[in-house]
Formats: structure tokens, C-alpha cells, sequence
């Protein structure tokens, strides 16, 4: 049964409340996790000569967000959590716009990256389209996305106060395909692990231009860290 309008503010709202009220908690648990794989195989797509713009979408406290910028790259970050986007705004210095991912007002062909690190996964199945289709609008044409979500078999539903979306890897081409994204690559983690314990599936994928089409897509080994 499709959700209605109130059905998704009722997910909207009760998720991000766990996270404003969760939120000293999440910076210390998630602050010292390494996503320097993730990092560069985002950085390492964009054609467009550096520094880049990048918009960090789900910042969180602002972990990656001031990874970028320590890099050199323009980054804005993006949360719904208004606890977040506060911490984040003091812990980097960066701009960070206060936004529900299910109500977006972003800038048209603005941003040479989007970064989806465990973020996408809170959108309802029944919205993702949409979503994706305005993240695809706000990058420039030859702009790249990397999203990092926690795979599943197209389950979906709340856990411990947030709602989540749980896709395979076949899924979510369909869904990233139809938002007019084409796949560059594709890879699970953490690293160095079986499969059946590795619980996230990344991918990064390419607004194509005249430039990009061209572009082949490889395998699903990410690019080597710096």
C-alpha cells in the first residue's frame, strides 16, 4: 500500500527526532570510523579539475565534511537533523543547509559531487526517484555521486526510531538508472571481508555529458587510497 503524505512526514519527523536526540551519542560512536575508501572513490571520478564542489548529503556532526574541506574541495553539507547541521556548522566551518531529503530546494547544476555516505538508505522506496532525480539536477553535467547504503532484499521499515530502505545491488541500478545516472563502479564493505559480511554496498555513478558518455564502466574494485 502506497504511503500517504502524512505517512511520510510521520517517517520524516520521527526519524530525524532520534537523530537530534541521539546526536552526542552518534558523533562518538561514528567520528573515528574510516571512510577514506569511500572519500577517494568519489574524488577520484570527478573529471573536472579540482577544487571541486562538493555537496556532503546526510553530513551527520560533520565527520566527511571537514575531510573535504581539509582537502581543499568548496563543501556544503546537507542534514535533515537540525542538531546535526548545527554541529556540523561548528566543527567545520563549513555552510550546511538544514533540509529533509524528502522536501529538497537545491541549486540546478551546481555541485561537482554529491556524497551519499549512509544517508540514501532513509528514503522511502515509493520517494527515492524523485530524490535521486534532484540530486541528478544539482550536480553538472560530468558531476559524479557516491552513496553507501546498508543492502538488503527491498525490505523496508523502522528500526530503533528510523525508517530505512534496504535495496540489492540490481535494485538499486534500476533506481539510479531511471534517475538518468549511469554506473561507474561498484563495491562492497568493509573491505577485505566475505561477502555475507559485508553489509554495505557503494556505488558511484555519473551524470553524463558530451565530455562523459563516453566514460566505461569498470569493475566493482574501488580505486586504490591515497
Amino acid at each position: 500500500m502506497p504511503l500517504t503524505p502524512t505517512d511520510l512526514t510521520r517517517i520524516a519527523t520521527t526519524t530525524v527526532d532520534h537523530y537530534n536526540q541521539q546526536a552526542e551519542q552518534f558523533w562518538h560512536g561514528t567520528r573515528d570510523h574510516n571512510v577514506r575508501q569511500n572519500i577517494t572513490a568519489l574524488l577520484t571520478r570527478i573529471q573536472a579539475p579540482a577544487p571541486f564542489s562538493i555537496l556532503d548529503f546526510g553530513c551527520g556532526p560533520g565527520r566527511d565534511l571537514e575531510a573535504f574541506a581539509q582537502l581543499g574541495h568548496h563543501a556544503i553539507g546537507l542534514d535533515g537533523a537540525e542538531r546535526f547541521a548545527e554541529m556540523a556548522r561548528a566543527h567545520t566551518g563549513c555552510e550546511v543547509w538544514h533540509q529533509s531529503f524528502l522536501a529538497l530546494d537545491l541549486p540546478p547544476a551546481h555541485f561537482d559531487g554529491i556524497f551519499a555516505n549512509a544517508s540514501l538508505f532513509h528514503v522511502p522506496g515509493q520517494e527515492l526517484r524523485r530524490v535521486l532525480k534532484e540530486l541528478h539536477a544539482t550536480l553538472k553535467p560530468g558531476g559524479v555521486l557516491f552513496s553507501s547504503n546498508p543492502r538488503g532484499q527491498g525490505q523496508e521499515g523502522w528500526s530503533g526510531g528510523r525508517y530505512g530502505s534496504y535495496h540489492d545491488l540490481p535494485a538499486w541500478r534500476d533506481h539510479l538508472t531511471a534517475a538518468g545516472f549511469t554506473e561507474l563502479t561498484h563495491y562492497y564493505r568493509p573491505e577485505g571481508l566475505p561477502r555475507e559480511q559485508q553489509p554495505w554496498l557503494a556505488s558511484v555513478w555519473l551524470k553524463a555529458s558530451p565530455q562523459t558518455a563516453d566514460i566505461e564502466r569498470t569493475p566493482e574494485q574501488p580505486p586504490a587510497a591515497p
